[in-house]
């Protein structure tokens, strides 16, 4: 039911046929971009998005995973972790939150609550939105969807649970000292709002009943409402003005519907390419509306309304250079964020599993037969403290290769 949710795999470039006169690009992530965009500005502050991002992947995901332990009855908490910590997640929305947030602020440990109740609403979002009376989508971040995994009932049941647990994560974790409770009621009503009748439900509606003069607000509600929610969250909680507020706004909704134009060009190129046809229910969008070219100039279009609104905060900086290398990102796609952590995992894994050849452990005890190598260990210890230190990229890796390379390159068989 939200923007950031499309993962493709193998996608083909965009071009564009005009280039806007008007862009402003102050910042250059350094993901390698599909689009080139000229700009008049000559002070352009390169800043690493893949770095950034890969960082706050890995802490908020260690915080979803705290944050939802299997309970009884196990198989709904199974079923609500396994959409929130599917390997194909990009958190999107929480890393938005994160970087609206450092904008005006300093401490970001206090936006990870909110930031872990988007994740997980939006996750609850797609488990509702890729039912068979929905969207009817079989796959979801490069796993089956949650309803072919455990059932439509148990489907239903994680995505009612999931909405609720964010909004009792924010209230339970936010470190009162650092977010005052007016600031929190915001953040509260703002994602009730966005998540109801008056946000994505009613996109969803429209998209199912609605006629293609809907595309608009269905764009608008059913993307872009992620984006704004997840951008604004960030800046309630730092304590930014109403005027930078709607900017932020604005800026999220922008951002959110120009992701998902450009997921649906790109997804219809490809299938075009490869003479596929689309298994799941027509969506309303500009594509099917306009067509591709039209497409991309809105593109472009969302893409300088996004980039303006940015411009409102120079005052502050290189702190808005996450913000400004999401537009880019939603457009080029430069890396993926499931395959980088996957990568980051494996280099720990594999630096740590050097160290361990070359220097002893001690396991405990004054004997010195108690000094080995961690090749050949047992999995209890390797799953203790030193997983925490590699990070968990590496503890992902190990759980979903099993009887892989990974495994062997680790604990040595």
């Amino acid at each position: 039911m939200m923007a950031f949710s499309t993962v493709l795999t193998s996608i083909p470039s965009l071009y564009f046929t005009k280039k806007s006169k008007n862009l402003h690009s102050p910042i250059r992530c350094l993901s390698s971009p599909s689009v080139s965009v000229s700009s008049g500005q000559s002070n352009l502050t390169q800043f690493d998005l893949k770095t950034y991002w890969a960082t706050l992947y890995a802490e908020i995901t260690q915080k979803l995973e705290e944050a939802i332990p299997v309970k009884y009855p196990d198989q709904i908490y199974e079923a609500m972790r396994y959409s929130v910590l599917a390997k194909g997640a990009k958190r999107s929305p929480p890393v938005m939150c994160v970087s609206a947030y450092e904008i005006f602020a300093d401490n970001r440990l206090a936006a990870f609550p909110t930031a872990c109740a988007l994740e997980m609403v939006h996750a609850a979002s797609l488990i509702h939105d890729d039912l068979p009376c929905m969207d009817d989508a079989s796959e979801r971040r490069g796993q089956p969807s949650n309803h072919k995994a455990f059932g439509v009932d148990m489907a239903i049941l994680a995505g009612d649970a999931l909405f609720p647990l964010g909004f009792r994560h924010i209230v339970m974790y936010t470190p009162p000292e650092l977010v005052p409770e007016l600031r929190l009621l915001r953040v509260i009503a703002e994602i009730a709002r966005t998540v109801g009748s008056a946000g994505m439900t009613a996109g969803q509606f429209l998209d199912l009943k609605g006629g293609l003069n809907s595309v608009d607000f269905i764009q608008e509600k059913k993307y872009g409402a992620m984006g704004e929610c997840s951008a604004v969250c960030g800046g309630l909680l730092a304590g930014a003005k109403d005027d930078e507020i709607e900017r932020l706004r604005r800026y999220g909704r922008a951002v959110g519907v120009l992701y998902e134009v450009v997921n649906d060009v790109l997804e219809s190129k490809l299938m075009e390419e490869e003479g596929i046809e689309r298994h799941q229910k027509k969506r309303k969008g500009y594509v099917s509306l306009y067509g591709i070219e039209r497409s991309m100039e809105i593109i472009e279009e969302l893409r300088t309304k996004a980039k303006n609104e940015l411009d409102g905060f120079e005052k502050y900086g290189d702190r808005v250079a996450p913000l400004y290398s999401f537009i880019d990102y939603a457009i080029n796609r430069g890396f993926n964020v499931g395959r980088l952590m996957t990568g980051v995992g494996l280099v720990a894994g594999a630096l740590f599993y050097l160290l361990c050849c070359l220097s002893p452990i001690d396991m405990g005890g004054s004997n010195p037969e108690n000094k080995t190598p961690l090749v050949g260990c047992d999995s209890g210890f390797f799953e203790s403290s030193v997983i925490r230190f590699l990070g968990h990229g590496v503890a992902q890796l190990i759980q979903v290769h099993d009887d892989s390379f990974l495994r062997r390159l680790i604990y040595g068989f």
